[in-house]
């Protein structure tokens, strides 16, 4: 299931990242298909693909980046509402 994800720091998770449900150990569980800097939120976003039952809001996942795992939070999208009117 596709699903839009705030990382909690400042670093940008990018395409191809690999998701864990686990800090430290565990396989990955889906991938990051876009990822950058949102200017509109002041934070990092990106979009991937997880398992139905990671997909709630709310879930906490972890990307691995350069390394490290970053922790993400599965978030709504659009990730900002439009304000225009039809």
């Amino acid at each position: 299931r596709r699903v839009g994800l705030r990382a909690e720091g400042r670093a940008p998770v990018r395409e191809g990242a690999l998701l864990f449900a686990d800090a430290t150990a565990g396989e990955p569980i889906g991938k990051v298909t876009s990822g950058g800097f949102g200017p509109s939120l002041n934070a990092p976003v990106a979009m991937g693909y997880v398992p139905t039952a990671s997909s709630a809001l709310g879930t906490k996942l972890f990307a691995e980046v350069r390394g490290q795992r970053l922790p993400l939070q599965v978030a709504a999208m659009p990730f900002v509402k439009n304000t225009y009117k039809r």
